[in-house]
């Protein structure tokens, strides 16, 4: 682990991991965020955004933010302002895309937004 703004967090090692694989695959990364339906994402987004701005963590998402450059990279944002904002939501990143989806529909906030949100990372790491 290096040493990151959001290095202290219980998520570090896996926002280091999506920040890697968007380098590593940006197509993919594209690909995976069109799948979102954009009203569902709005609402998550929002979520996570307050809840990293009110619990201290806004550097770190601040600094994930400008670790990432293009439009994969704002995909990549997403799923970074997740495992910032929610520490629970890295047991959501071994669900397949459809898992997620079935969490988007039924699942109560603030579980239905970070499915909402990881499920891009869902279908580049699954590929569906």
């Amino acid at each position: 682990m290096t040493n990151t703004p959001w290095a202290h967090l219980p998520n570090a090692r896996h926002i280091d991991a999506v920040l890697a694989d968007v380098q590593k695959r940006p197509e993919a990364w594209v690909l995976g965020f069109a799948t979102v339906p954009i009203a569902v994402w709005d609402r998550a987004w929002q979520m996570s955004w307050n809840l990293a701005s009110h619990s201290g963590r806004q550097e770190a998402r601040d600094a994930a933010r400008d670790a990432t450059v293009g439009f994969s990279g704002v995909c990549a944002r997403d799923v970074v302002g997740t495992l910032i904002a929610w520490d629970s939501s890295a047991d959501l990143l071994d669900c397949t895309p459809d898992v997620l989806r079935a969490m988007i529909d039924l699942a109560e906030p603030p579980v239905c937004h970070q499915a909402a949100l990881l499920l891009p990372y869902a279908i580049v790491r699954f590929g569906t």
